[in-house]
């Protein structure tokens, strides 16, 4: 029985895809940026099918690439150009397994849908809060597999810190059942947390038991205006000495941000369109609240209250309904979108220490244009986590095509100025094939050896995802 036959008996005809068309949605990364290959799309309906696929393109050396929702940037769950990969989409395995409401934990499969995930927890007066632009499409494995972080990380963290238990299928084909939802099991290696952020490099999540949290009886959102980083970082100091564990959200937006919006966007309300220009830096700011609605403004207003009066910040907007706080989330959310209406950038994921952000972005947005006098940096992110989307657009169109033929310049000297200010350059979206080979240029050898000895001691035949994640050496 060849391949193909093989692994229709394992899952179904109907479930082994091969034919172009069928094929091609999984064989192209969401922002068009990578198209491969593949012998077949494989959609297994649980773990054991899943298992069983492994094992079968185990035995005959055949690459596996696992995909989830395929919303992820960096090409980490596309295959290459070889043909030789079989990708193993992993939609269908999307049950919730059991929520155990008093131990506040939610076991789900790779496959759900992050919305999904986070709607049963709250059916259940719980609070799943890993939160991010795509979670109406992304799922749970893909989340897990890269790390994501999103809007929640300064309250909550990133994935890795919501993760109690995993169940993964291994490269030979065994599954690891590690589903526990202990917060406490000091019995030796964490091996969990091999699987998180690894981008299905060394094994497939098929499912998680993941930490829930009492859901807050208030959200509270304001936006500010303020001139500087420095400011909008003395703002963050501020709130999280007064509201404390409240503090949920700390979104910037550069001026080039609500311009952008502005123009492909002109139907959403910005809290501070009245004036001429937008403002040099605007501040999203969220607090989730145990107590009441009532506390968190009083929190809130407080801290804004003395920011204006001291020049922190400008202009204060507090949400005031529900359909206010999000026409406020909608710019933030919108403003990827906006850039690929303007016709694309160049993108960072980058992530610092927060004391160090206002300098970097002053010294590198001044480098690049002494360089490209063209260029437009448009940055916004996660400054309560030090995560920025430092991206880097054009003020013409018509520059466009020098911005693309200028990318790998404008990728080294933001890269080495994230390097040189102790940063990452991927903070939240994974290496996959974009950034595989930029890491061996910042990671000391000792790191880039030991990644290699892990990948070798679980994948020895390098069946799994191949081409991501480790540099090519």
């Amino acid at each position: 029985m060849d391949l193909i036959d093989g692994l229709r008996h394992v899952v179904g005809a109907d479930h082994v895809l091969t034919a172009e068309a069928d094929c091609a949605p999984y064989l192209t990364d969401w922002r068009r940026r990578y198209v491969g290959r593949a012998q077949a799309v494989v959609l297994p309906g649980d773990t054991a099918q899943v298992a069983a696929v492994v094992a079968r393109c185990a035995r005959d050396g055949v690459p596996i690439v696992p995909q989830g929702g395929n919303t992820g940037l960096v090409g980490g769950a596309t295959p290459d150009a070889s043909g030789r990969a079989v990708v193993v989409a992993m939609r269908r395995l999307d049950r919730i397994r059991a929520i155990d409401a008093a131990n506040e934990t939610i076991t789900a499969e790779a496959g759900c849908v992050l919305r999904s995930v986070q709607a049963a927890a709250l059916d259940r007066g719980l609070l799943f809060p890993l939160s991010l632009a795509a979670e109406g499409s992304c799922t749970i494995g893909g989340n897990l597999s890269t790390n994501a972080g999103g809007t929640q990380v300064l309250r909550y963290g990133n994935a890795r810190e919501l993760v109690l238990g995993l169940e993964v299928v291994l490269p030979d084909g065994r599954v690891w059942d590690g589903l526990r939802g202990l917060r406490k099991d000091n019995t030796g290696y964490d091996l969990k947390q091999l699987f998180i952020g690894a981008e299905g490099t060394l094994g497939l999540i098929c499912a998680a038991t993941l930490r829930l949290f009492p859901a807050p009886r208030a959200q509270v959102t304001a936006f500010a205006a303020t001139a500087s980083l420095e400011r909008a970082a003395t703002l963050l100091a501020r709130l999280r000495a007064s509201a404390g564990a409240t503090l949920t959200a700390f979104e910037v937006m550069s001026a080039s941000c609500l311009d952008l919006l502005r123009t492909e966007y002109p139907g959403l309300r910005q809290p501070f369109a009245g004036g001429a220009a937008a403002p040099a830096w605007s501040i999203l700011v969220e607090l989730s609240d145990p107590d009441s609605e009532a506390h968190a403004i009083g929190v809130l207003e407080r801290a804004l209250d003395a920011a204006l009066a001291e020049g922190v910040v400008d202009d204060v907007a507090v949400a005031q309904s529900g359909a206010d706080s999000a026409s406020m989330w909608r710019l933030r959310e919108t403003i990827p979108e906006a850039q690929t209406r303007a016709g694309g950038n160049v993108k960072h994921d980058i992530s610092l220490p927060v004391s160090r952000i206002p300098e970097f972005v002053a010294n590198t947005n001044a480098r690049l244009l002494q360089e490209f006098a063209w260029l437009e940096p448009i940055t916004f992110g996660h400054l309560g986590d030090g995560n920025l989307h430092y991206n880097i657009g054009v003020h013409d169109r018509s520059d466009l095509e020098r911005l693309a033929a200028n990318q790998e310049r404008i990728n080294r000297l933001v890269h080495d100025a994230v390097h040189a200010a102790g940063g990452s350059i991927s903070a939240e979206h994974g290496l996959g094939q974009l950034k595989r080979d930029d890491i061996a240029r910042y990671k000391s050898d000792i790191e880039l050896q030991l990644m290699a000895r892990i990948k070798h001691a679980l994948d020895p035949d390098d069946i799994m995802n191949p081409g991501k994640v480790i540099p090519a050496r």
